[in-house]
């Protein structure tokens, strides 16, 4: 991937015990609802720094890959000369969509909890089995922004947690 608002990813393979790794620029920044509430940015603001990220995962779904764990913990505000420039960071449960990511990309598991219960979709929180696709962080880009305009997420994490999986 190669976009200014993606952390950009210097190597890729497996470890010598076949375990599929991503040596990823660091970025030196905060979450970007914490940078939002800190500065008390408005509205505007607000959705002037979001909009790239949009560009950063569609440009992230055209080249085949589903980020797969959008939320404010992975996706950090740096500054570029004073300017907020947010990254989209941690592509470790990122999935291909047309070809590998590593020399032996992870696969997970049918029914297998991959992400963060607020953040995700329900087809991919469902662990029917069903491949989750680009629409996944579509919605997950949504629950982001609500929580950057609310300063809440949709539905009480604490909520999520205390249900099952099916619920």
């Amino acid at each position: 991937l190669d976009h200014p608002n993606v952390a950009h990813v210097f190597e890729a393979g497996t470890t010598s015990t076949g375990r599929p790794y991503f040596a990823m620029e660091y970025i030196k920044g905060i979450p970007i609802t914490e940078y939002c509430d800190k500065y008390k940015l408005g509205t505007q603001q607000r959705l002037r720094l979001f909009l790239p990220l949009c560009q950063a995962i569609q440009h992230a779904h055209h080249k085949g890959i589903v980020h797969r764990d959008i939320k404010p913990s992975n996706v950090l505000v740096t500054l570029h000369e004073g300017k907020p420039i947010p990254k989209i960071i941690d592509f470790g449960v990122a999935k291909a969509l047309h070809q590998r990511l590593t020399e032996r990309t992870l696969v997970t598991d049918q029914g297998q909890f991959i992400g963060t219960p607020e953040y995700m979709s329900p087809e991919q929180a469902e662990l029917t089995g069903l491949d989750v696709d680009t629409r996944t962080d579509i919605y997950s880009l949504g629950v982001l922004l609500y929580e950057l305009l609310t300063g809440c997420t949709p539905f009480d994490p604490q909520d999520l947690r205390r249900k099952g999986y099916t619920e």
